[in-house]
């Protein structure tokens, strides 16, 4: 046999496996009905544990993904088993969770879309989940080295992922029409969530959540289960019972020797327009504390978010000072100190340990400081949200969670 008939042979080979891969696993798809695939640049992976849990009270058998701080598999049971990934992230792992939920015989399959590059975000729809039902929880700038340049390009790369004659779900306002385009072309029913299904929610709602969960992914996900005709009480009594992403939106007090530590894990939101809504937020929270101090975790690897972030930050309410951790630190800088940011108010923390981190913090707060960490929530992010949740002071900590 000749080289060129080898390579044939094993490209027929190749072609015949693919093709019978792709055969067995659409006929895994079939037999999972209520496929949701959620997309967006904020609250993913809320949104994906919101529509779970409240499957679940419905009585449906419902698996989950998520890929937010931890990437976890949701069992129908809502206990969670950590995602094995052997090197880097890949899309194809989305295959192996259909087989996992199909091994569950599960009814619905609530999946996070895990691809950023446009071509993957239609890849993992259109090959991968062929979903019934689709959410786009909102478009903001973010990832644009890969989803930009511009804002616009961000919902546009979005809209990859919209499912073919399903339903699309969506809280996004600012770009609905790219959406509404988006869905037209592609013979799907649009339902948009706005601030009147929000200004719905009662403070009683909300306080059933035990952490910080935001209106707009309660609204969202009740905009989907109603759809899928579950009463909107069984819906929350779910939505209740969630267990957040380890990047949700937590309160922590911590008693110090005499200080009193208010700290506010704002780490998974990292786009500008978020990160902005939550400081404002913290501050609104707690407008007592004398001193304020903003802490970015940088990554290397995200050099286009810390310029962002340090190109907007100036404009914030300021803070009395900022300290800077993770990696690429001088990017935030460089760019903050571009908008006229008075850099005697920055601290370089890029190689301190978490302990240090923290005594970096105390050395700058008075006898009632606000803490507030940005930016980035993985490595030492995560880490300082242990640090402070593991002293927290109980009766005052319970204070810091709604």
């Amino acid at each position: 046999m000749t080289g060129v008939e080898l390579l044939a042979g094993l490209v027929v080979a190749v072609t015949g496996a693919g093709a019978a891969e792709r055969l067995r696993h659409r006929a895994h798809l079939r037999r999972i009905a209520t496929r949701i695939h959620v997309n967006g640049t904020r609250g993913k992976s809320s949104v994906t544990r919101l529509i779970a849990a409240a499957l679940r009270a419905s009585g449906r058998v419902t698996c989950a993904k998520t890929t937010g701080t931890l990437p976890r598999f949701i069992l129908p049971d809502a206990r969670e088993v950590p995602v094995f990934r052997p090197s880097r992230p890949n899309v194809i792992e989305q295959l192996r969770i259909v087989r996992a939920a199909v091994a569950q015989n599960a009814e619905a399959l609530v999946i996070e879309c895990m691809a950023v590059q446009p071509e993957l975000q239609w890849l993992s729809e259109a090959r991968f989940i062929e979903a019934t039902h689709g959410v786009i929880t909102n478009a903001r700038p973010d990832h644009l080295d890969q989803m930009g340049p511009g804002e616009d390009d961000v919902a546009w790369a979005l809209c990859g992922m919209v499912p073919r004659g399903g339903v699309l779900f969506t809280a996004e306002r600012k770009r609905l029409s790219i959406l509404q385009t988006a869905a037209a072309d592609r013979g799907t029913r649009l339902v948009a969530v706005g601030e009147a299904e929000c200004d719905a929610l009662s403070e009683a709602d909300m306080a059933g959540f035990t952490y910080t969960e935001h209106r707009d992914n309660v609204a969202l996900a009740l905009a989907v289960t109603a759809d899928l005709g579950i009463a909107r009480e069984v819906a929350l009594q779910g939505m209740w019972q969630v267990r957040p992403d380890a990047g949700a939106l937590t309160f922590h007090t911590v008693e110090f020797f005499g200080r009193q530590i208010h700290f506010v894990n704002g780490f998974a939101a990292n786009d500008p327009e978020s990160t902005e809504q939550i400081w404002r937020m913290a501050l609104a929270r707690h407008p007592d504390a004398t001193r304020r101090v903003a802490i970015f975790n940088c990554r290397a690897d995200r050099a286009e978010r810390s310029a962002q972030l340090g190109a907007a930050f100036p404009a914030w309410p300021a803070a009395d000072a900022v300290v800077l951790i993770g990696t690429g630190t001088y990017i935030f800088a460089k760019a903050a100190e571009e908008q006229g940011y008075d850099m005697a108010r920055v601290v370089f923390a890029e190689d301190q340990t978490v302990a240090q981190i923290f005594e970096t913090i105390v050395a700058r707060l008075g006898r009632h400081g606000l803490v507030m960490g940005l930016g980035n929530i993985g490595g030492p992010g995560l880490e300082l949200v242990h640090y402070f949740r593991n002293r927290e002071t109980p009766a005052l900590g319970a204070l810091g969670e709604t």
